[in-house]
């Protein structure tokens, strides 16, 4: 079992954003059997709220739904529990490593580390972009799907 976990600021736009777009893929592909998908974020000002309506209206579009998840925070004991925590941009990724301290196993990376064009994804909170974050994801969630498919890592 791959144990994913997607990590942004809130848990409300870009990482549910993440998880779901990742379930839709592994569960199209007949793979989802193999995944443990989940998400959560760095700051506690989001906690309990549902996913923001902008990702939820743009997942709407492509028959994917968000039912159910509402934002946690990223704890300690996560770096034990997920083979992959996955961020969204940069400051994620120290946030991420505030929480969990060192990363020996070398788990933590930027969702986009596994495209041929590693970047930050925008906020959307921010933006209001949603349009962008969701190509972004796309683009990273197929990315990381090849890239386990290349290290025979998943069927």
């Amino acid at each position: 079992m791959i144990k994913v976990l997607f990590v942004c600021h809130g848990n409300i736009c870009r990482s549910p954003m993440a998880e779901f777009v990742l379930k839709d893929m592994t569960e199209k592909r007949r793979i989802a059997d193999q995944f443990l998908i989940a998400s959560a974020a760095t700051s506690t000002e989001e906690i309990g709220n549902p996913v923001h309506y902008g990702t939820r209206n743009k997942l709407k579009q492509y028959g994917i739904s968000t039912a159910g998840k509402y934002a946690v925070q990223l704890t300690r004991k996560d770096y034990q529990k997920y083979d992959y925590i996955l961020g969204m941009d940069q400051w994620n990724i120290r946030n991420i490593s505030r929480i969990v301290g060192t990363d020996p196993q070398q788990k933590v990376h930027l969702l986009l580390d596994y495209t041929d064009d590693p970047r930050d994804i925008a906020d959307p909170w921010y933006t209001g972009n949603f349009d962008r974050t969701y190509d972004d994801i796309v683009e990273g969630c197929a990315a990381f799907l090849a890239y386990l498919s290349r290290n025979n890592l998943i069927h």
